[in-house]
């Protein structure tokens, strides 16, 4: 597995971050439908040229998630995206779930689909050009929730997938996230955000996953986005530090962070503030879909005559969490 390790470590190295580029067909199209185009196979097929044909976000992007359909996908001049990402020195990754979907018995609670048929289309993948997997478990706060039957179930799809992934020869990126939906306090995020990667990483061991040839993908530890008030970067970095100490294995290479709802300078803010306390064993990076893309999405709208200052945003978020990741991001520094 020496390989793996070396390969996670690249995905974590330092000043570099992962783009999360993997939205599924119902996400991008309700992103599309807020810049006012239709989530046609050409449409989604310009606008990731657009990000992978950029110049010099390898500076600071080491690896890009694709969805299935872009990593079949080629540019304009018959060029495969992973062979773009590869010319450019980065690391292409696939999305590998198939999305949540109720869970037995329960009306509120998910569990990840797509394991039936994994092994297949990981070997599919792996001759595409992927270099690595993501699989995403969601948790809900709120009264009695998540349940112990939820956090376990997730837990064990995720140690399969790992070991799945593993065995053809890709890292994987565990993704368990605890949603920002609801009203609940910061301190209620982080005793579920610790009881979910406690039952994650005593299922990884007991699936022997090798630990040192992941990703994991975590939240960070936030109020919900109905609480009353906001928690500071500097309570947020404190306590999600804190919490990873406490349950997140020394041999894990690195952890990446999602956006989850945050605006795109908040999640670069609270990246940096996380940074600069440096007492932790792991990196800390970024793996982040809306926060890089967001605006770079907005300008782009969709016309070949914005795709240049679209690149240019797009380059610049990419910049100011590449100088997040040492600590070194100021907001003074934005365009």
């Amino acid at each position: 597995m020496k390989d793996l390790s070396q390969i996670a470590k690249k995905m974590v190295a330092p000043k570099k971050g992962i783009l999360a580029a993997d939205e599924s067909f119902p996400t991008i199209e309700k992103r599309f439908a807020k810049i006012g185009i239709s989530s046609t196979e050409e449409n989604r097929q310009a606008y990731r040229q657009m990000l992978l044909t950029s110049e010099g976000y390898e500076q600071f992007i080491s690896g890009v998630i694709l969805f299935g359909e872009t990593l079949r996908q080629k540019t304009d001049d018959g060029i495969p995206f992973a062979k773009i990402l590869e010319k450019k020195g980065v690391l292409p990754g696939i999305k590998v779930d198939q999305g949540a979907a109720a869970m037995d018995g329960s009306s509120y609670e998910k569990v990840t689909q797509g394991l039936e048929g994994l092994p297949a289309r990981l070997k599919e993948y792996a001759e595409l050009g992927a270099k690595f997997t993501k699989w995403r478990a969601v948790y809900k706060i709120g009264d009695n929730l998540p349940t112990d039957k939820n956090i376990l179930q997730n837990a064990k799809d995720l140690a399969q997938f790992a070991k799945n992934s593993q065995k053809a020869g890709l890292v994987p990126i565990v993704e368990p996230e605890v949603l920002m939906d609801g009203s609940h306090d910061i301190n209620s995020c982080v005793e579920v955000t610790e009881k979910v990667l406690t039952a994650v990483f005593s299922e990884l061991k007991k699936a022997n996953v090798d630990l040192d040839g992941i990703i994991l993908k975590s939240n960070m530890a936030l109020p919900g986005k109905d609480f009353v008030s906001k928690a500071t970067p500097a309570e947020i970095a404190k306590k999600t530090v804190e919490l990873f100490k406490k349950v997140v294995p020394k041999d894990v290479p690195g952890i990446v962070f999602l956006s989850g709802g945050q605006s795109e300078k908040e999640a670069t803010i609270n990246l940096n503030e996380m940074n600069k306390i440096k007492d932790f064993p792991w990196e800390l990076s970024f793996s982040y879909g809306r926060a890089l893309q967001d605006t770079a999405m907005n300008i782009w709208a969709g016309k070949k005559e914005n795709i240049a200052p679209a690149q240019q945003k797009f380059l610049n978020r990419a910049k100011m969490n590449s100088l997040a990741r040492s600590g070194s991001y100021s907001e003074d520094l934005e365009e």
